[in-house]
């Protein structure tokens, strides 16, 4: 098969996607290898329809990664994750949206176009945890104690874009990662990027039936093949902090043969066996005011927690 690899410049160098590239190569299939944002893209002329069987994406968040693949997908291509699946996860205000409306365990998510309208979220609700709606690798992560301690941080938040802000539960500083790959589920644990603890490794931890129904839930929700999911046990049960699509799947028992299998399965099916993300959700009335801080979800008896997924 031959297979076009979109791979941003910070992962250059790391071993998912690398590992996986050698692994298809070493089976004999061709991968041409693309760098959207270390190259010049005549746009017109990038995506050869037919030229690949699959196009795969292992980019940052806010690169210009996805819109290369949204081409491919327009031209009839097929993508993995799907295009579509993607775009719902990587933007975490609309992640929100769209998991808690399917019924998943997110909790109570609030979304500000300006930093300053945090103030309006109801000092009940602190502390607060506020990151961009497009992070990863927990860039931007802050948890924030009280209203005043807010006011410090607005010069810091201003040119992050859209930020969410949930309520922050008390936790034991360690977060559950799940992968789903090839329609297998691993659980790992590790320490939460709003608790660093250098001696706190990430290690394999047993999947519990729970968190392992949350976890294939997700990928169905979401429409992913390939993603991490990152769950905290709260005193309420375990929440879901955040999705991301195509992980470094770290801990995962051959994980470069796992994920190429998976990427061929998919790319042989002809795309996602899930279905892509959807949302139902209804506006509410009446509306909110203009240019409030609009909550995306109605707030449950989950508190919410401060994660980011890598």
């Amino acid at each position: 098969m031959r297979l076009c690899f979109l791979v941003e410049e910070h992962y250059r160098h790391d071993g998912m996607p690398n590992e996986v590239i050698g692994q298809l190569t070493a089976w004999g299939h061709q991968v041409d290898v693309v760098r959207p944002g270390g190259s010049l893209l005549r746009m017109t002329e990038v995506v050869d329809a037919g030229a690949h069987d699959a196009w795969v994406l292992k980019t940052v968040s806010g690169g210009p990664g996805l819109t290369l693949l949204e081409a491919a997908a327009a031209a009839g291509m097929t993508t993995v994750n799907d295009a579509r699946s993607i775009r719902g996860v990587r933007d975490k205000a609309l992640a929100a949206a769209i998991g808690r409306g399917r019924g998943l365990p997110l909790p109570p998510t609030y979304a500000v176009a300006l930093p300053e309208l945090l103030r309006e979220i109801p000092a009940a609700e602190y502390p607060l945890v506020v990151k961009p709606a497009d992070g990863s690798s927990g860039r931007a992560v802050h948890l924030v104690q009280s209203p005043d301690r807010l006011e410090s941080l607005l010069p810091v938040l201003a040119g992050e874009g859209l930020l969410i802000a949930q309520p922050y539960v008390p936790n034991s500083g360690t977060d559950i990662k799940v992968y789903g790959v090839g329609g297998e589920l691993f659980a790992t644990e590790r320490c939460s990027p709003l608790h660093p603890d250098p001696s706190v490794r990430e290690r394999r931890v047993p999947l519990s039936a729970e968190v392992a129904a949350i976890a294939a839930q997700v990928g169905t929700v979401y429409g992913l093949d390939l993603y991490g999911v990152d769950v905290l046990l709260g005193p309420d049960g375990p929440v879901v902090v955040d999705v991301n699509d195509f992980p470094s799947f770290r801990q995962v028992p051959d994980a470069a043969a796992r994920v190429a299998r998976a990427v061929l399965g998919l790319a042989r099916a002809g795309g996602s066996a899930q279905p892509p993300a959807t949302t139902t959700a209804t506006v509410p009335s009446p509306a909110p005011p203009p240019y409030a801080a609009l909550p995306l979800s109605i707030p449950a008896q989950v508190s919410a927690v401060g994660g980011d997924g890598a």
